[in-house]
């Protein structure tokens, strides 16, 4: 599988985490950030996701948004050095 750039050090925020193992979802997380490391931003709008493909040529900061179920979405950020990614839900941001 040939992904598009380096996660860094992948980390989850408490609460993102809570969420998804309260719903018995925490399974889906390299799910997530695999989509994520391909180049498949989730449920962003096309002028979102058209940053985000401006970002990964500049080495920019790249956001990718899943609705996991209707009550539930996460957001993962890369930060622009590639050194941390982080998986949160977007009222953490």
């Amino acid at each position: 599988m040939n992904t598009l750039f380096r996660l860094g050090r992948t980390v989850i925020t408490h609460t993102a985490l809570d969420a998804l193992t309260k719903r018995d979802l925490a399974a889906i997380i390299p799910t997530i950030l695999a989509r994520h490391e391909l180049g498949d931003w989730g449920d962003l709008d096309s002028e979102d996701r058209a940053q985000n493909d401006l970002a990964l040529e500049q080495g920019e900061r790249l956001l990718s948004a899943y609705e996991i179920r209707d009550d539930l979405k996460v957001w993962v950020i890369t930060e622009r050095d590639r050194s941390v990614t982080t998986i949160l839900l977007p009222e953490e941001y």
